[in-house]
């Protein structure tokens, strides 16, 4: 009787009621013993996260980074020349650039040609004039000159510097020194060649303020020229935003020596043209 009580019993049980001992503590909650030996496990792994999130190590400057922030620093020439005092050009400056770019293809006796007189340079500039006073300075007689001009496809005087933007600079601070003389924009920007080849053509021009290479382009193609030519300026002494002179850009530098060549020179030791630094 009692057999078949509990056979009835354990019939009439839900099923999954009955478990071994070894599932009743895994399902129940277990041990409460083992539950407070790994309840702080979770704490200390959040605590060795803590430092990791609040605190960002920086890291070490190497041997290398220093050396090439130390040859970036060597290459910026603004740092020199911010430091130094600002000297004005001279012509042996000039001439002096002429036989450093000139030395690496022609002979000595060649050298020596280039070389150009003393009497073909008019006083430069001692950082002291405005663009106006200088020109009044070296042409008093400018106004008697432009009067007697009436060559076209030439210029009296061609001012040389480094920009369109710096062409245009000039232009309006020599006001005081042009008065009614026909000025000629001679830079590529915005105008195209055969537009400055039509222009010189159909009227007499006194002043042409440009860049070289522009310059040198219309000589090239017969849209000027230099022989009516009586002064030639360079935009010497002025510095762009890096502190760069007009001849301390290679592109620039180079552009000047080919216009020289292309009669400039010539011109110069016949003694017709004056050369100047502004």
């Amino acid at each position: 009787m009692a057999d078949d009580l509990g056979d009835e019993w354990w019939e009439n049980q839900p099923a999954g009621a009955a478990s071994s001992p070894e599932a009743s503590g895994g399902e129940g909650g277990g041990d409460p013993e083992m539950q407070q030996e790994t309840a702080p496990v979770p704490a200390l792994s959040k605590k060795t996260k803590q430092p990791k999130e609040c605190f960002l190590i920086q890291p070490k400057e190497t041997k290398e980074d220093a050396t090439k922030t130390r040859k970036r620093r060597k290459k910026k020439i603004t740092d020199v020349l911010a430091k130094s005092e600002p000297k004005p050009g001279t012509p042996e400056d000039l001439q002096k650039l002429m036989k450093d770019y000139y030395s690496s293809n022609r002979s000595v006796i060649e050298l020596e040609e280039l070389n150009l007189p003393d009497s073909c340079f008019l006083k430069a500039n001692d950082l002291t004039h405005s663009l106006s006073s200088y020109l009044k300075e070296i042409c008093p007689k400018w106004v008697k000159l432009r009067k007697n001009h009436n060559e076209k496809k030439s210029v009296l005087m061609l001012i040389i510097c480094s920009s369109a933007v710096r062409a245009l600079e000039l232009i309006r601070s020599m006001t005081a020194f042009r008065g009614d003389s026909k000025v000629m924009k001679l830079f590529a920007k915005h105008i195209k060649v055969q537009e400055q080849v039509k222009l010189l053509e159909k009227r007499v021009v006194h002043l042409g303020v440009g860049t070289p290479g522009r310059i040198k382009e219309l000589v090239k193609q017969g849209g000027l020229n230099l022989n009516p030519l009586k002064f030639l300026v360079f935009d010497w002494n002025w510095r762009d935003q890096k502190l760069r002179r007009m001849m301390d850009i290679p592109e620039i530098r180079k552009e000047v020596f080919e216009l020289l060549e292309m009669g400039v020179l010539s011109l110069c030791k016949s003694e017709s043209l004056k050369l100047g630094l502004f």
